[in-house]
């Protein structure tokens, strides 16, 4: 079930000219190969979590982001692609979260998430015991449902 979600993704990327592409490779072998054990950790946890707030599988994106779900998007510029609707990195210097650009416009939340810093459509943390999941559940719930299957034109 897993190897179709991820070729029917991939079969949609390769008619694009986007740069961060599905691949097939193993979620859980990238994960393994996770130097920092704790970033290790967190990236499993967060394999779950994600799966649980957006019901689909993970597919890697490029060589180091685990995705969920897929957008399109076309701008003026003429680059056009797909990416994925939500999705993380387990970088060396923070976990990155790729979500919604919108959720980072409510301050109440993110102050209730915890230790935490923004970019226009990522979240930097340093490890999952520093937030409360619950709400990044919730934040990641939010963007699944606001980006996936949407076509973004700018």
């Amino acid at each position: 079930m897993a190897r179709d979600h991820a070729d029917s993704i991939i079969a949609v990327a390769e008619r694009t000219k986007a740069k961060t592409l599905p691949t097939k490779a193993s979620v859980d072998r990238f994960i393994a190969k996770v130097e920092n054990a704790t970033r290790r950790a967190d990236a499993t946890s967060l394999v779950t979590l994600y799966e649980k707030a957006t019901g689909v599988e993970p597919v890697m994106w490029g060589s180091a982001i685990i995705g969920f779900g897929q957008y399109t998007f076309d701008y003026k510029s003429g680059l056009s692609g797909i990416m994925c609707a939500v999705g993380f990195s387990p970088r060396k210097a923070n976990m990155t979260l790729y979500l919604a650009p919108s959720i980072f416009k409510q301050p109440a939340r993110l102050k209730k998430l915890g230790p935490s810093r923004t970019s226009v459509a990522c979240l930097y943390i340093t490890t999952l015991k520093n937030v409360d999941v619950d709400v990044l559940h919730a934040m990641i719930e939010d963007s699944y449902h606001l980006m996936n299957q949407e076509t973004i034109v700018s």
